[in-house]
């Protein structure tokens, strides 16, 4: 069987469905072309019919991690847009194991769409601001997600194999990952609101 009729046994939403369980099931370093070949039972290179290198995968994995499955509904009336953009695009990266290091790492490649950074642009201009604030904005606070969220997300997976971190102290509040999340976008916002006011 040629490689074409071998990439034709899958469609692409195949390929990338059967890639999003092995990244839920194994993470990020075990998402290999081979797995996901045999998981697909097809040689790998028929892979390369869907998509040109492990690269152009993972960049459309990154789409389907972060692209809303609802449409948004900004209320212009009432500041806070901004918030619940940073608070959804962190439960999608927390949807899929490694999501923030699979999406962090397709954008220092500039692949994949800039769905997540529109959406926070989009929010931080429902919020008032101007365009060219709200771009600036929207990176500090994409950087900030993707950061905090990997750091979440490896402590989880550290959790899951018993290893356990000397205890420094840590307050309650620092053992609470959501509490710490909403803490630096709240600095963030409140930073954001000074500058506005100094203008």
């Amino acid at each position: 069987m040629s490689q074409a009729e071998y990439g034709r046994r899958h469609s692409r939403e195949d390929v990338v469905s059967a890639a999003l369980r092995i990244l839920d099931d194994f993470g990020l370093p075990d998402l290999t072309m081979r797995r996901l070949a045999g998981a697909l039972d097809v040689q790998p290179s028929a892979l390369y019919w869907h998509f040109p290198n492990k690269q152009h995968l993972l960049a459309e994995l990154a789409n389907r991690i972060v692209t809303p499955t609802t449409p948004r509904h900004p209320d212009p009336d009432r500041p806070g847009n901004l918030r619940a953009e940073a608070a959804a695009l962190r439960n999608a990266l927390l949807a899929y194991r490694d999501g923030a290091e699979v999406v962090s790492s397709t954008l220092a490649l500039g692949l994949g769409s800039t769905v997540a950074r529109d959406n926070l642009v989009a929010s931080i201009v429902d919020d008032g601001y101007d365009e060219i604030t709200a771009q600036r904005a929207a990176t500090a606070i994409l950087h900030f997600v993707l950061g905090h969220v990997s750091h979440e997300q490896q402590r989880m997976q550290y959790d899951s194999l018993g290893v356990r971190a000397p205890d420094t102290g840590a307050s309650a509040l620092e053992e609470d990952p959501s509490a710490e999340f909403d803490f630096g976008v709240d600095l963030l916002v409140s930073g954001l609101e000074v500058s506005r006011s100094r203008t």
